[in-house]
This record gives C-alpha cells, structure tokens and sequence, in this order.
C-alpha cells in the first residue's frame, strides 16, 4: 500500500497519517519510504540534500546561514495493541482539547510530524533563520545497536552537526532540557547448594545479599539544580532473581541495581559514586550491564535561548534517558521538545492532545523565523 503525506500541510492531520501507517521497531520501511516519497516532493529541484541509511533519512538545507538547527525524531514504536488506525476523542465539556488517540500519538509522531511540518514549511522560506537539518530516524524503542541516530553518531557524525538540537519526544509542549544518565548492574552472590532441613550443610547466596540492600534502601538520593533545571537522582533495586526449589538452599541470587544520575556527573563519576554507594563485599560479583552518561540543559547556548523565548520561558528538567545525550556528547546543545504527556508514552491508550500539537508547530515555526 502507498501512502502519501502532505508534509506542509496541517500537522495534526500529518499526525494521523503517521500513526496510521503500523512501525513497530524493526519494521520501519514503510513509514519510510513515505516520509523520503513526500521529501523528494518537497525538494525536487532545490537545494536541499536527502540522504537516507537504511531506515533513518536525513534532509538538510544549504542556505547559508551563520547557525544550524537539527530537528530529530524517531519514526519506530512500541508493539501495536489494538491502537491503530488513530482516533480523534471529542473533549468533554470542560476539557481543553479534543485528544488524538492511537499508538505513537505521544511516543512521538506528533513531534514528528511537527518537525516534519515545520522543514517543509520553511526550508524554502525567505523568513527562515537557521539552516536546519531532519533527521527521521529508526529503532529508538530497542536495543541501542539497531538506533538508528546511534548509526549516524558512529557512521557519520557530521550529519548531526548543528548548534542546536531538537529532540521530538514527549514534553508537554514545554522544553525539557538534558537527560539523565542511567547506570544498570547487576550484583551477584554465589552460595552452595543444599537442602533446606539441613541448611548448615550449604550456604545461602540469598542472605549474602542483605547488607547490600541494606545500603541501598537507606541511600538518601541528591537533588541538583543545573541552570534552572533540578533533577532528582536515584539508586534503585528494580528486579531480584534466584532460588531453585522451596526446600532447597540457593546457591545464587541477583539483585540488578539501576542509577540515574545528574548530567553533573560524568560516567565515570557516576560509576565511582554507585560503587561507594553498593560497598560490595569481597565475595560479591559486580557486572555492568548498561551504561551511559547524561545531558547537560545546554539552555544558556544563544541559540537555545531563542528557543526558551518562544515557549514563554516554560522548561524543566527531564527525567530519564533520551537520545538527546548523543548530541551532547558531540558538543551540541539539545532539549527535548514535543507535545503529549510522558506518561502516556507505551500505553495501548496512548493519547495526546490536539492543542498541545499545534502549540509545538506554532511555537517551531515563530522560532525558526524570529
């Protein structure tokens, strides 16, 4: 089936479009192929560049401004569940927004097709400011070797050049600045087996253990304020494994610990500071499973300012991981800007509302021209 979309049209109608073609992670192609159909469209005979990896598709102007702005997004999604095709919810009375219902309403066609809009409305514009750069990319919601903007961090870091970037994912309409870092290990303890009558004959990984949790159930987390921006760290047990059979003594238990810290610290830090924190005795196995640093707000860049004039000064700091991190670590500003709320993200109720997208595409398009 061939879809076609009108990229300069308007967005919460482009948004529909987007959740109605089906791209669970790792089956992207079609969702591409429209959107590089539609961009071809747009471009045929101008200067902009169209590139495309696999999946993820690039487009960037050559105007020759002073400064570049990147506009990111991913085009994957979770696993459908019975949200697709969209549906518009009419608001009740007292609401302030009919809502945009279906899988990747919020966890971020929304913000794609904002940022869609917002390159095919201006990359020709004489009221355009900035050079920008689109980039649409596949495989955020699984493992970090398939992302497809990780592939370009890699492959072809030049592509993500820029002095600002923006990333599409859910915000509220607000600007959420930096990211956290996330540090996930596991501890392991290795006992010896033996019947539960007769415990003294093994030794029980499980209680090896206790002093650990013990730590950790009494670490008090800090809270940091970065140029505006607090974000709340945290060191938490998120999953618990071992036992073989309820007479049998374990010979090997697990916790595995997950930290997210400030963008303050830097990895190496972070891991320093969770190891004083766990305190692991000498018989205790500690194994990285995931590691990776964090993003600093970058809002009091020039060229980021601009972006906090035009959503009326309203930011915060955000909470968890996103690929915002891998501008950062290339030396490039980047904030989270997209409409829906976080908490919607990944539910077979995925909603966002409708005003909020339009906030999103006014607010980028009295941005990229002011």
């Amino acid at each position: 089936m061939t879809h076609t979309l009108n990229l300069a049209g308007d967005p919460v109608e482009l948004s529909a479009a987007l959740i109605d073609i089906p791209s669970p992670s790792h089956h992207e192609e079609t969702i591409a192929d429209a959107i590089e159909s539609a961009l071809r469209t747009l471009i045929d005979d101008t200067p902009v560049e169209l590139i495309r990896r696999g999946h993820t598709i690039v487009a960037r102007t050559h105007r020759g401004f002073d400064q570049r702005v990147v506009l990111a997004g991913h085009i994957d999604t979770v696993p459908i569940a019975d949200n697709v095709p969209h549906r518009v919810l009419r608001s009740a009375p007292d609401a302030d927004s009919d809502i945009l219902w279906g899988c990747g309403s919020v966890d971020m066609k929304t913000g794609m097709a904002c940022y869609l809009h917002a390159f095919a409305t201006l990359a020709q514009s004489p009221d355009l400011k900035y050079d920008l750069t689109l980039i649409c990319y596949e495989a955020e919601e699984v493992a970090a070797q398939y992302n497809g903007l990780a592939q370009l961090e890699q492959h072809a870091p030049e592509l993500l050049a820029g002095d600002l970037a923006l990333l599409g994912e859910p915000s509220g309409a607000i600007i959420e600045a930096g990211c956290q870092g996330t540090i996930r290990v596991f501890v392991i303890a290795h006992g010896q087996r033996a019947h539960s009558a007769r415990a003294w004959l093994g030794h029980n990984a499980a209680h090896d253990l206790a002093g650990v949790l013990g730590r950790i159930a009494n670490y008090s987390p800090r809270r940091v304020t970065i140029a505006g921006c607090e974000y709340r760290e945290g060191i938490n047990v998120v999953g618990l494994s071992g036992g073989v059979a309820t007479n049998t003594i374990p010979d090997e238990a697990r916790i595995t610990v997950n930290f997210r810290f400030a963008p303050d610290r830097t990895l190496d830090q972070a891991k320093a500071h969770l190891e004083e924190v766990l305190a692991l005795e000498e018989a205790l196995e500690l194994t990285y499973d995931d590691a990776v640093g964090g993003a600093l707000p970058g809002l009091d860049d020039p060229v980021a300012q601009g972006l906090v004039r035009a959503v009326g000064g309203n930011y915060r700091a955000k909470f968890g991981w996103t690929d915002v991190a891998r501008f950062s670590t290339l030396g490039i500003p980047a904030v989270n800007f997209g409409p829906g709320d976080p908490g919607f993200a990944h539910r077979k109720d995925e909603q966002c509302p409708i005003d909020q997208i339009r906030t999103v595409s006014d607010t980028l398009l009295t941005y990229l021209t002011s």
